[in-house]
């Protein structure tokens, strides 16, 4: 396996050079975030970050010259007994890893933004991600500090994150394959778990088996919280507590991917447990030939708009004859598949396509269609993770089957 090196990130560097036009970028690295009392979460890096440098460490900052078409990484300064508890990365392992030009001191990068700023009025950086107010949960604070520092120094600050977006929307041939790597590994898992689902009793006892696999296997773990969801517990979209008891005649909703060298799987199954009802079958019959219909549709130079509304028609139809609304125009359609069909998928596993018109060779996607009956206590999603090609499209996750 060839994975993401400097020579990656060095290329990535250079790709957005060209795009800065002799301007100047700040990306900044996430911070440390509270856990509990003096506890911190594992951390988990920024990806636009990570994509342009490679350094998993938080706190560290990237200046980009577009003009000099340089790289200077920047230091955070780490207390002696931070270090002794919790490591550090040295400026030379820095370097190396993500081949930049230079590695400085926070005073020597405040030198640098005030001198930049003579011969620069604008200043782009990786700002807030746009919508943030309706995500309902607080943000890395990195993000702000860094838009408000250079807001003190430069006459005009302006985001860059769209143009990064549509730079990682297209995956070249080295995040394709690692992404690959992350998918067969859940997909090996799913086929790991699926033949003893009869032996576990609880939600947690699958997703404990799901983690040491990956962890086996060589994966940094779970590219997001993972949702195993039984019964009723699948209605609700982003369920994570994974505590219930397993029922026989319950279905269970598996949504979980590995990341691997940076990169997110994100793959959906639903399973009977026992001997499923007519009516289970119904609705799982139903989303499996959506997905499968839905798939189809993918293809270079697809408008999304065009997309999105073939989505709806095959969705409709598929509740129609569930006889869950009463026409295609019914208004409870959204009451019944309230998400999204396709997101992006990288390093983010919601990875951002920088606001496409239509399909590109190379963004990766999933299709996820889902029925969620509450009332019934049903759920069931289907997911794959899909690239687009030159002719058409290829089903990265195919090799795992999508029966119930």
């Amino acid at each position: 396996m060839i994975a993401p090196d400097k020579t990656f990130f060095t290329g990535n560097r250079e790709r957005v050079y060209d795009l800065l036009k002799g301007g100047i970028l700040v990306v900044p690295a996430y911070t440390q975030m509270q856990r509990g009392n003096d506890a911190a979460f594992a951390f988990e890096q920024e990806a636009n970050f990570w994509y342009l440098t490679g350094i998993d460490y938080p706190d560290w900052w990237l200046l980009l010259d577009g003009k000099r078409r340089r790289s200077w990484l920047v230091a955070p300064h780490v207390e002696e007994h931070h270090e002794l508890f919790d490591g550090s990365l040295s400026p030379s392992d820095a370097k190396q890893i993500s081949g930049v030009d230079e590695v400085i001191s926070q005073r020597e990068a405040d030198s640098w933004l005030r001198q930049a700023a003579r011969s620069h009025p604008l200043a782009y950086v990786v700002d807030v991600p746009p919508y943030s107010e309706h995500f309902g949960f607080s943000l890395n604070p990195a993000a702000r500090e860094a838009r408000d520092k250079l807001d003190r120094v430069f006459t005009k600050v302006e985001d860059f994150r769209l143009e990064l977006a549509k730079l990682r929307a297209v995956k070249q041939p080295i995040e394709i394959d690692t992404m690959q790597t992350a998918i067969d590994l859940t997909v090996k898992a799913f086929s790991d778990v699926r033949p003893r689902l009869a032996a576990y009793k609880y939600e947690y006892e699958v997703e404990a088996d799901f983690t040491a696999y990956f962890r086996r296997h060589g994966a940094e773990g779970h590219a997001y919280d993972p949702i195993v969801a039984a019964g009723a517990n699948a209605c609700t979209l982003h369920y994570t507590h994974n505590e219930s008891r397993l029922k026989k005649g319950e279905l269970l909703l598996i949504d979980i991917g590995a990341r691997y060298y940076g990169y997110a799987a994100d793959i959906t199954r639903t399973y009977a447990l026992g001997k499923p009802t007519k009516r289970q079958q119904e609705v799982h019959q139903a989303v499996r030939q959506a997905q499968k219909d839905i798939i189809a549709l993918i293809e270079p130079d697809l408008p999304l708009e065009e997309y999105q509304t073939a989505v709806d028609a095959i969705m409709q139809k598929a509740l129609v004859e569930l006889k869950l609304i009463k026409s295609l125009d019914d208004p409870d359609y959204r009451k019944y598949f309230p998400h999204a069909i396709s997101h992006g998928l990288g390093i983010d596993v919601h990875d951002a396509l920088g606001r496409p018109r239509v399909l590109r060779p190379g963004m990766v996607l999933t299709v996820e269609p889902g029925i969620y009956i509450p009332e019934e206590g049903i759920g069931v999603r289907i997911e794959d993770d899909i690239l687009v090609t030159d002719t058409g499209r290829k089903n990265l996750s195919a090799k795992l089957s999508t029966d119930m």
